[in-house]
C-alpha cells in the first residue's frame, strides 16, 4: 500500500461473538491477512451497545463482561469492497462502517525474526 487515498473499514462486534470454534474478530483478521489486505487492528472497548440495546461491558472488574470489539482495516477501495462482500449475513456483526482516509505513511516496522 502506498500513501494516498484509501478506505477505513470498521466492523463492530463483541468478545463473545464466534466464528465456528474461535472468536469472530480473530477470524476477520486472519481472513484480511489471507486475502492480502494492508493491515488490521482489533480494538477492545470498555463499554457499548448497539441495535439490540444490550449493554456490553460492565462497571468495575467483572470477568464475564463481553466487551465490545472493533476491527479496523485500511486498504485501497478495490481490495476493501470484495472483503466486505464476503461478510456473511449470519456473521456476528453489529455494525459495519466505511470512510475515506488519506494514508500518509505505511510500513517502517522491522520484520522480527521468528
Amino acid at each position: 500500500m502506498i500513501p494516498g487515498n484509501a478506505l477505513l473499514l470498521r466492523i463492530y462486534t463483541d468478545e463473545n461473538a464466534m466464528s465456528g470454534d474461535r472468536p469472530y474478530f480473530e477470524a476477520l483478521v486472519d481472513r484480511a491477512r489471507l486475502v492480502g489486505l494492508a493491515g488490521a487492528t482489533v480494538l477492545r472497548g470498555l463499554r457499548g451497545f448497539g441495535a439490540s440495546s444490550i449493554m456490553h461491558g460492565a462497571g468495575g472488574f467483572h470477568l464475564n463482561s463481553n466487551l465490545p470489539v472493533v476491527v479496523e482495516i485500511v486498504d485501497e477501495e478495490a481490495k476493501i469492497r470484495p472483503f466486505i462482500d464476503g461478510l456473511e449475513q449470519g456473521d456476528e456483526i453489529g455494525l459495519v462502517t466505511l470512510e475515506k482516509v488519506e494514508v500518509v505513511r505505511y510500513g517502517g516496522h522491522r520484520i522480527p525474526y521468528v
